[in-house]
């Protein structure tokens, strides 16, 4: 196994115990904001906050993790129907596309939101932290989303991955 399969391998564990680790919390926080709300009659100010910002995170990181695993949604009732060279030519174009949309949506488009929710000083409306470092895990799973894309180009390329 050559240093990018481990890196690959390293890099999809660390992002799925994180992962794992973002849903115990949402899981923790939902169970206290319903166990405030119906046994206690009264709510914790912060935890539908909480819920709105993990669940934020957990969704763009686990596409992004699903784009490394390569089991994002698609239709591939023609897809299968094509050669194996001509599936070949498919994915790479397909992996080349979702380069593209995480770098001009995700990354760019990401940075951009980051930079002006940080530089306006906005800041969430309980917990008090700058919605910059919410929106940060953008253009964090653009890049991630982008090298997944190269990494899976050069395994198609050189028939490692199944078609």
């Amino acid at each position: 196994m050559n240093k990018i399969d481990l890196l690959f391998q390293k890099v999809s564990r660390t992002m799925e115990i994180f992962l794992v680790a973002l849903f115990v919390l949402l899981f923790f926080d939902v169970l206290l904001q319903v166990f405030s709300r119906y046994f206690l009659n009264a709510s914790f100010s912060f935890t539908e906050e909480l819920a709105r910002f993990s669940l934020i995170w957990l969704s763009i990181l686990g596409a992004a993790y699903l784009n490394a695993k390569r089991e994002h949604l698609s239709m591939d009732f023609l897809y299968r129907k094509l050669s194996h060279e001509n599936k070949k030519k498919l994915s790479i174009l397909i992996e080349v596309f979702i380069l593209l949309f995480a770098l001009v949506v995700m990354v760019v488009g990401g940075f951009n939101l980051v930079y002006i929710t940080l530089h306006l000083e906005q800041l969430s409306g309980t917990l008090q932290i700058p919605l910059g470092y919410v929106y940060a895990i953008l253009p964090i799973s653009g890049l991630l989303i982008m090298c997944f894309s190269v990494y899976h180009i050069s395994k198609i390329y050189k028939n490692q991955i199944s078609l």
